[in-house]
């Protein structure tokens, strides 16, 4: 562990948004914490006095952990994964929970797999209806966590997850336990394959039609092609910035390979670390205790200073709601204003999460945030004293596992600047407000000249009506793509990033384009800005609903506005849910999760405190 950092002062901004956050939960956080304390001084939370048949039930599978496990003298931790060998970033946890039992033996434990939860890709649905299950995918995973946790004999936990949805879930599920302390387990990203400027480009010509299939399919296999976390800075990556910098892994655990020796250390000390901080430790440290404003405030800084996945302006409210805080876009917006991009990961540029880890990673940002006094280093994490003993990266020799202080400068400026010199002075995401509701835009990717488009709007209710209208040749023009009725409480709010080769070319032939959604776009949203989450939706009677073809449309990401240049007031909504979208594919078992949706602004999903 690195010596003792020194005082870190606080940016204004970040100390008034923080404190408005702070004022703004007061009821429903003291309620949270409430309900908190019940749940450690109920005896249903100490396994010493579970029923010995109970104690059984849960001892008989355990092996030669059995008598450990009956005594309850011992840490007990429950394994959550999110296994499955069907997705690249998900296929390494087969071999974790072993490690994570045998190091738990050693550091005087015991530990079991609790249980698993359900982990899609949305690298595989998109465009295809399984995408419309995408999001809600993460309320079940929050309520499977729960599920796996229900057994009430753990003293501490260890999560297994790395994408889209099953890391927020995992977070809410284990915020329903906040008694307990737990910690993520990352698996790491899989190695460099096609650079992705060349899959861009091969993406791009098969919209054209200009290469066949087979070229593009080999494309993305050399892109995509072993265990591991897709390489582009996604909601995937995003994720594990965001467990990083909210204190739940252990400091540099993010972007270390699957495989490597280093990883393997990493997990070691991880179920180690879990044992240290259980509830039968001097120093517990559960959850629920321990993420509050100052974490939710470090996480949002930290989606800004990467370029992170607009995805998370849905997850970070659900999350925080989970642990009574209520965080609102005007939260995110004003940060974005004094927290500068220092990440250059595509499609915010050429390089990949290795380049990123390897110029500096985690270890750097976190520094230079902190020392321009852009996190809050007081905030409580899973190792060390607080966030400021994260400035440190781990290393491997032959005395084993340590920490050594951050890098003082980047290995590689262009892929990973300092605070001093940053790739751009504010942050990747901005709010959007105006007549047809509120947005989100990610504009790391998007070049300067295009921050503000005014066009005509071509309405659409399906995205096949757009891949349409572009193989027709009837969207090479100035033109505003308007998709409504993808939203949540319409068909799930999937995301529609396989429409990003399509309005890319046209952008790329000089037109001017762009996207407004109240359904999502992908964590890599790219070049073109898009005005996505859009709120209230349209079959929600959302002004959105109300847009009409040949309306002019401004989009102004340098102003934060959206604006329509009609009357939408008095206009009647005529969008309505799409019996499409209803049955089928699974879609009807989530149809009660449908129609109890919150807004996109309060997570777009069921478990949150309340709407904000």
């Amino acid at each position: 562990m690195p010596e003792k950092t020194p005082d870190y002062t606080l940016h204004p901004k970040v100390a008034a948004v923080l404190e408005r956050i702070r004022k703004r939960s007061a009821a429903p956080r003291a309620a949270y914490l409430e309900q908190l304390q019940i749940m450690e001084d109920d005896p249903d939370s100490d396994r010493g006095f579970v029923s010995c048949s109970n104690i059984a039930h849960a001892a008989a599978g355990a092996g030669s952990d059995q008598p450990e496990l009956l005594s309850g003298a011992k840490p007990h931790i429950g394994i959550v994964t999110s296994y499955n060998d069907m997705l690249s970033a998900h296929q390494p946890f087969e071999q974790f929970p072993a490690i994570l039992k045998a190091a738990a033996r050693h550091a005087g434990a015991t530990a079991q797999v609790a249980g698993g939860v359900p982990a899609m890709c949305d690298g595989v649905t998109q465009g295809r209806p399984g995408m419309e299950l995408s999001l809600m995918s993460r309320d079940v995973i929050a309520l499977s966590t729960a599920v796996a946790l229900s057994h009430g004999v753990f003293d501490a936990a260890l999560c297994l997850g790395v994408c889209d949805k099953i890391v927020p879930g995992l977070v809410m599920g284990a915020l329903g336990f906040g008694h307990l302390p737990v910690i993520f387990v990352p698996a790491g990203p899989m190695s460099s394959g096609l650079p992705n400027d060349e899959k861009a480009a091969i993406r791009k010509a098969f919209a054209r039609g200009e290469v066949e299939r087979s070229d593009l399919l080999a494309a993305e296999a050399s892109a995509y092609h072993g265990p591991g976390t897709c390489t582009f800075y996604g909601t995937a990556n995003s994720n594990q910035m965001l467990m990083e910098v909210m204190g739940l892994h252990l400091p540099g655990a993010a972007f270390v390979h699957p495989h490597s020796d280093l990883r393997q250390a990493l997990n070691v000390a991880a179920s180690q670390q879990a044992v240290a901080i259980s509830r039968k430790s001097d120093n517990p440290r559960p959850i629920g205790r321990m993420l509050d404003e100052r974490s939710f405030v470090n996480a949002i800084v930290g989606l800004h200073a990467t370029g992170g996945s607009t995805n998370h302006t849905l997850h970070l409210p659900a999350m925080a709601a989970a642990a009574g805080i209520e965080l609102l876009w005007d939260d995110f917006s004003d940060l974005s204003e004094v927290v500068p991009l220092l990440t250059r990961i595509y499609p915010n540029g050429q390089a990949d999460v290795n380049h990123f880890h390897a110029a500096g990673g985690m270890a750097f940002v976190i520094r230079e945030l902190l020392e321009a006094g852009l996190l809050d280093a007081s905030a409580q994490t899973v190792w060390g004293e607080c966030l400021a003993d994260y400035a440190c990266e781990p290393c491997l020799d032959k005395s084993g596992l340590s920490w050594q202080s951050a890098a003082t400068s980047s290995l590689d400026t262009t892929i990973l600047a300092p605070a001093s010199a940053p790739h751009a002075p504010t942050g990747g995401l901005k709010m959007l407000h105006g007549n047809s509701g509120k947005a989100v835009i990610k504009i790391s990717a998007v070049n300067p000249e295009h921050h503000k488009i005014t066009a005509p709007a071509a309405v659409f209710t399906h995205e096949a009506d757009v891949k349409a209208a572009y193989k027709d040749g009837s969207l090479n023009r100035d033109v505003i793509v308007v998709v409504v009725g993808q939203g949540p409480v319409a068909n799930g709010m999937p995301e529609l990033h396989s429409l990003t080769p399509m309005l890319t070319n046209l952008q790329d032939q000089g037109f001017a384009v762009a996207l407004v959604t109240d359904g999502r776009m992908s964590g890599a949203s790219g070049k073109v800005p898009a005005a996505i989450h859009v709120c209230p939706e349209a079959v929600n009677d959302g002004p959105i609903g109300r847009i009409r073809d040949g309306d002019i449309i401004t989009l102004d990401a340098v102003a934060g506005t959206l604006e329509v240049a009609a009357d939408l007031s008095a206009r009647t909504g005529n969008v309505s849910i799409s019996p499409v979208h209803q049955s089928g594919f699974g879609r009807q078992l989530f149809a009660s999760m449908r129609a109890h949706a919150h807004s996109a602004e309060a997570g777009g999903g069921i478990n949150v405190v309340k709407e904000i």
